[in-house]
């Protein structure tokens, strides 16, 4: 298992992936339906291992359903979702457990227990490893305190380790989520609008800190945002869904913002889509 060093603490990286060259992600002609509304529409796409890919578009559009999709939350009405070697469209409930393990969740809303410290908090994203429920820092192994606590210096908020979830503000609530995140050793990392509720200070602060840390780890990142500037700034690649159907798949180099923008021009369902500069999938 790969490690990455912190501040003079070894810190477990994750878990090797499937073979070299293979995708972490593929999804092949990918159907979601609720209540016969299509929420995605024959979706294809391949992630690479250590790959940051930015999806944009309206609310509406299928990204988060998409996200939802990657780690079984969603059954797929039709088509093929495999995840680091996983057909999720067709796994088991003890499959899915042990798939959500690999894949990390950072949310909107952060999903922090207010009453509980950064460190009780960050600790939650190893509850995996350990058999049985555990109730207070304690009770956890003294290496799994160890590791936490190198995760959240690691996100700058050494400080703050001991102090409530919810007297911090909403950036270093972020990072603690992105702390915990870490702490689970993820292949992959699903963010839906992580910085969505944070001014555009902290949003860009967050980002830095978001892609440098995974990058650092080498972990595939799957990520929604509405913010077109931190997409081009950030991503490696982009991939645009216009009511469930994919419209644009570019590398984020060399794409001007005018072109990103495109895909949210508004186009009444069923309306033949305008090209939107569709280029081959990494």
């Amino acid at each position: 298992m790969p490690t990455t060093t912190t501040a003079g603490s070894t810190v477990p990286g994750p878990p090797a992936g499937p073979t070299a060259g293979e995708p972490l992600v593929r999804v092949r002609g990918l159907v979601k339906e609720f209540d016969g509304t299509t929420a995605l529409a024959g979706v294809d796409l391949d992630v690479a291992r250590g790959e940051l890919l930015v999806l944009l578009g309206l609310s509406g559009s299928g990204k988060s359903t998409l996200l939802r999709c990657l780690n079984g939350l969603h059954r797929p009405t039709s088509g093929e979702v495999e995840v680091a070697g996983t057909r999720v469209d067709r796994a088991s409930s003890r499959e899915l457990r042990r798939l959500r393990t690999d894949v990390g969740f950072v949310f909107q809303q952060f999903n922090l227990v207010g009453r509980l410290t950064c460190l009780e908090n960050v600790l939650v994203g190893g509850l995996g490893r350990v058999r049985g429920p555990r109730y207070g820092i304690a009770t956890y192994p003294r290496r799994m305190r160890e590791e936490a606590l190198a995760h959240i210096e690691r996100v700058g908020l050494a400080d703050q380790a001991y102090q409530r979830a919810d007297t911090l503000s909403g950036g270093q609530q972020q990072r603690v989520a992105i702390a915990r995140t870490l702490m689970q050793r993820p292949q992959l990392v699903l963010a839906d609008e992580p910085v969505a509720s944070l001014d555009p200070e902290n949003a860009g602060a967050v980002m830095d800190l978001f892609v440098r840390v995974c990058a650092e780890e080498g972990l595939t990142v799957v990520c929604t945002l509405h913010q077109v500037d931190l997409a081009l700034g950030w991503a490696d690649r982009l991939v645009g869904l216009r009511h469930g159907e994919k419209v644009l798949d570019r590398p984020a180099a060399g794409l001007t913002k005018d072109e990103a923008m495109a895909i949210y021009r508004r186009v009444a369902p069923g309306t033949p889509a305008e090209p939107v500069a569709v280029g081959a999938s990494a």
